[in-house]
């Protein structure tokens, strides 16, 4: 009887062993440093580029797992198609809203096909944005009626401001961004 339980207990360890690998979990670490900006671990946290020198002093990268929690799309790695319709880059190491500040960012980023069809690149900004007083559909709003005024709102954090601070508990439950208003 001893024989047969560990026999079914190894063959349990076995069977869950070949499910996770058919699942294949995204662990930002095991991605290589060309995947790993916009990609999301099946933790559900970012993964983000980091550079750091080697031993011979030569600058090299390494994906890490970030403490930024994505609700809804874990295991997700960002596809090329929406890299390049929002305009950002794979080589992009942390995450910052510097790039609201180059002229060619925010109206790629507001386009409808980076607005409408990359949730995660979208929920990114949208976050990022916010955590500078702006907020992303209005600023994308403004990008399409008058893109040079856009740009000075965002650089002055005037008009399209977030609304104010909301409890931790209730960002879980709120919508990152709102596509079909644009």
């Amino acid at each position: 009887m001893a024989s047969s339980m560990k026999s079914s207990l190894i063959l349990f360890f076995a069977s869950s062993l070949f499910v996770q690998g058919i699942l294949a979990e995204l662990i930002c670490e095991d991605l290589p440093a060309n995947r790993c900006s916009f990609a999301i671990a099946s933790s559900g946290k970012r993964c983000v580029l980091e550079n750091f020198s080697d031993e011979r002093g030569t600058l090299d990268y390494t994906c890490k797992t970030s403490e930024v929690v994505v609700e809804r799309l874990s295991g997700y790695i960002e596809t090329d198609e929406c890299v390049n319709a929002c305009g950002v880059d794979r080589g992009f190491v942390g995450i910052s809203s510097d790039a609201f500040l180059t002229a060619d960012f925010t109206p790629r980023l507001c386009s409808p096909a980076c607005y409408q069809n990359c949730p995660n690149i979208v929920d990114l900004y949208f976050n990022l944005a916010a955590g500078e007083g702006v907020y992303l559909p209005a600023l994308c709003q403004k990008q399409k009626s008058n893109p040079h005024r856009a740009m000075l709102e965002l650089l002055s954090s005037g008009g399209g401001a977030a609304p104010g601070p909301v409890a931790a508990d209730d960002l879980v439950h709120a919508p990152a961004y709102a596509p079909a208003s644009l």
